[in-house]
């Protein structure tokens, strides 16, 4: 496979060559200084041999352990205070203002870039070819291609694990003694012994990792920059098995830095938090983004008083002081996870609290549905996904349908975080409980994050992200989409797309069992209730899929671009997502849609209950794996095999609804019977009411589901006028502006078309603080090409630029000007 770019289009490298070195845990250790806007330090990365060096197919399903979370909380704190003398000047620990190796009496060799590069430039992405040719190593050292942009590299060394006190204790078998005479070769067998530990040894495994990750440098290694990676070699090695196993990496980010944003919360606080796709996490540390390096981490993270440090470890972390003015927070991961799912927000978050025990609601309640629950059982014959520590196999982990959860904000919400997220948590973990069975993380934090995020919600391993836009207008808003990203536990993290270009095994999963989820949580809800309102939630979707399908491009309309492809590499495991730093493409809703609507024809084809019994299983099996379509496909119609008999098989669904631009033929079908659902047709009549709403409006004020609000207001949008009058009784009817992000974002829409000037301040505000679902409002605002319209859009803009998502920014700038 070649790894050719094409800048038009946007395209996104993986450059990593995760085919000959394979990450397998990495231990980060930061200094966040807000003055600067840069975070600070070093990376240690454990590396095994990857798939080309040697055959790991058939060993990937090993022992799989059972995990015990009293044992995680009493161990934390113990792997914060570990004696290693001789730690590398290369760690910013005991200079916490003074880190900069150029600045110590040595000759600044830095590029342009800030890169301490120690040879000759690398020509771009082209150079990473000759790390693929090692079948030609006698000509050239090995190179190991690592992930990283936006990033000042001012060091790599190899890191000197024979020197960890200790250590010897992994020298003493006979297969480490035979041919250990080197002191290199003795390093690697180290670094393969700790990383190949058996999962009932993970305190003691987390010990050592960090002793290791303090341990003096054994010298220097050579390293280059190019756009998109870092490049290391160690002069004289040819092949990646002589490659050091143990490298660390001093570094700096830096302030325009596209994986962090540096900003203010809602109380004007300053904060900076990961921000997710599509470029990860490589400007925030180097590392290898194919998602098939799986790895552990531990992190240290200093702050000053008065931050709070939030990450997506196991353990709910304790600030340590340090000196004055400086707390250490420290955070580990046992279960192995792609890089891109490390998240961590840095700010002066405040913990939300309940008032009084006598409010928690549902902790220990078990949420009853309609189908068996007969495969919540511990996996028989052990795990499939690589040896850790694993909740499937503890009995106590099975039976918690609440796991522990806290929710953090800016001071300015908290009141309304209590009053709305502090309630739905507990219930919405419940629901999905009852519907997959354990919960794959032991613990959850919810973050409200500052109002230039750019989506409604973000799931990492054990924390949510959430817009500020889900608080008000009531529980509908925040608890569906609390319940989308609770979903992604278990589609999207613990269980992930080997090909990143099938974002629909995540995104679609996820719709889907916000619907399932959101119905159970709702237990006051009668069956016949909850099943209506799904299907006026599918119209209202099935209207945003039509709409999406006829105003974008064709390519990024399939699900599964690459066909059958998908899932291939080049030799060294470098690869190209098409499209993957395309702005517009963030704001895409086709994988969520298409997706949840392929898994709901699934459903209702076989029947729910079997289907869900099935989903259970399949959960069970590809825990903690990566997968393709096909794995859930083909397993699918073996579980349940009379639906091939009805002309069902991978192939036909392939053609229908993965590998095809547009809507799939099965879904026109279906979607002529929503429009007949009883919650619809009220909206008929309601909006046959509003047209004449000019001669009888009155003080009442009438009540709509938000799903209804939302989809009178989209029919309303199909008029071609609509006077002030009409639309201010509307706006008092309805309490337009009381309502929830979505119905005002409708409202938004109605203002700007029919030009309604009494309704701009309305905009005004949704732009402001509705950032994540603002962005094609000013589209809108340009496109009526009326003159205080478009000088609104340029003010909205001028006011959110500089605190506004890149890409957001990028997209709105190209509408503007």
């Amino acid at each position: 496979m070649e790894t050719q770019l094409d800048p038009s289009k946007d395209d996104l490298p993986l450059m990593a060559n995760t085919s000959h070195m394979l990450m397998k845990h990495y231990v980060l250790d930061l200094d966040v200084d807000f003055k600067s806007q840069i975070i600070e330090g070093s990376i240690v990365l454990f590396f095994e041999t990857g798939s080309s060096c040697r055959k790991v197919g058939s060993s990937v399903e090993r022992a799989c352990h059972p995990r015990s979370d009293e044992t995680f909380k009493i161990q934390a704190f113990e792997l914060c205070h570990i004696p290693v003398t001789n730690a590398s000047a290369c760690s910013s620990k005991t200079g916490y203002n003074d880190f900069a190796v150029c600045g110590k009496g040595e000759k600044d060799t830095s590029d342009k870039n800030g890169n301490h590069s120690n040879r000759a430039q690398a020509s771009g992405i082209s150079s990473s070819k000759k790390c693929c040719d090692i079948e030609n190593h006698g000509s050239e050292d090995f190179l190991l291609v690592l992930d990283c942009c936006d990033l000042c590299v001012l060091k790599v060394e190899e890191v000197d694990v024979a020197a960890v006190p200790g250590i010897e204790k992994f020298t003493r078998s006979a297969k480490l003694t035979e041919g250990s005479e080197e002191l290199g070769n003795l390093r690697n067998q180290i670094v393969h012994e700790l990383v190949t530990l058996p999962a009932d040894r993970w305190e003691e495994q987390l010990y050592y990792y960090t002793c290791c990750s303090q341990a003096p440098g054994c010298g220097e290694l050579l390293f280059t920059t190019s756009t998109w990676s870092l490049e290391i070699r160690k002069a004289g090695i040819r092949i990646p098995r002589d490659f050091p196993r143990a490298i660390r990496i001093c570094y700096k980010t830096k302030p325009e830095g596209r994986s962090v944003t540096w900003t203010t919360d809602q109380s004007g606080r300053p904060c900076v938090y990961t921000m997710g796709s599509p470029l990860n996490n490589r400007a925030l540390f180097p590392c290898q983004e194919p998602p098939v390096a799986m790895s552990t981490w531990q992190a240290t993270v200093r702050a000053a008083t008065g931050f709070v440090v939030l990450m997506s470890g196991e353990n709910s972390a304790e600030p340590i002081q340090l000196q004055e003015g400086i707390f250490s927070w420290n955070y580990y991961v046992t279960m192995p996870m792609p890089a891109s799912t490390f998240t961590i927000a840095v700010g002066c978050w405040i913990e939300v609290k309940r008032e009084s025990l006598a409010t928690e609601v549902m902790t220990n309640d078990v949420i009853s549905l309609p189908f068996s629950k007969a495969d919540f059982r511990l996996v028989e014959g052990g795990c499939g996904h690589l040896e850790s520590p694993c909740r499937f196999q503890n009995p106590g982990a099975t039976s918690q349908p609440v796991i522990p959860h806290r929710v953090f904000a800016p001071w300015c919400l908290k009141d309304l975080c209590a009053e709305i997220l502090l309630e739905l948590i507990p219930q919405c973990l419940s629901a999905a409980h009852a519907t997959l069975g354990t919960h794959p993380f032991s613990r959850l934090d919810v973050l409200i994050v500052p109002s230039n995020f750019s989506s409604l919600g973000m799931a990492s391993p054990h924390i949510i992200f959430l817009s500020q836009s889900v608080l008000p207008g009531g529980s509908h808003l925040c608890g569906t989409r609390l319940c989308h990203e609770i979903a992604h536990a278990w589609f999207g993290l613990a269980i992930g797309a080997r090909d990143w270009t099938e974002e629909w095994i995540s995104e679609g999963f996820a719709t889907h069992l916000e619907d399932v989820f959101w119905a159970a949580a709702q237990q006051q809800l009668p069956c016949h209730e909850a099943r209506e309102q799904q299907e006026l939630k599918a119209l209202l979707r099935w209207r945003r899929l039509r709409d999406e399908v006829q105003n974008s491009e064709e390519e990024l309309q399939v699900l599964r671009p690459k066909k059958e492809n998908t899932g291939e590499t080049s030799e060294s495991g470098a690869s190209i997502i098409k499209h993957g730093l395309k702005a517009e493409k963030i704001f895409m809703q086709v994988h969520y849609l298409k997706g949840n609507f392929l898994l709901r024809s699934l459903a209702r084809r076989i029947g729910e209950a079997t289907y869900f019994t099935f989903l259970r299983k399949f959960v069970q099996k590809f825990h903690g794996q990566l997968i393709l379509s096909q794995d859930f496909l083909y397993m699918l119609l073996e579980d349940i095999p009379e639906q091939k008999g009805y002309g069902l098989s991978v192939e036909s669904i392939f053609q229908n609804w993965l590998d095809t631009s547009g809507i799939p033929k099965p879904l026109l079908e279906e979607s002529r019977t929503w429009k007949e659902g009883r919650l619809a047709q009220q909206v008929t009549a309601e909006e046959f009411q509003s047209k004449i709403m000019s001669r009888l409006c009155t003080a009442l004020h009438r009540h709509l589901l938000p799903d209804q609000l939302v989809l009178l207001l989209e029919s309303l949008l199909e008029e071609k006028t609509l006077c002030p009058r009409t639309l201010q009784c509307l706006e008092k009817t309805y309490r337009l502006q009381e309502q929830d992000a979505e119905v005002r974002h409708r409202w938004c829409e109605l203002v700007v078309k029919h030009k309604y000037a009494a309704g701009y301040s309305a905009v005004e505000k949704f732009l402001w603080e509705d950032q994540a679902m603002g962005v094609y409002l000013y589209g809108e605002l340009m496109v009526n090409e009326d003159a205080k319209q478009q000088e609104l859009a340029h003010k909205c803009f001028a006011a959110a630029r500089e605190q506004m998502d890149m890409s957001s920014a990028k997209v709105v700038a190209e509408m503007l000007f």
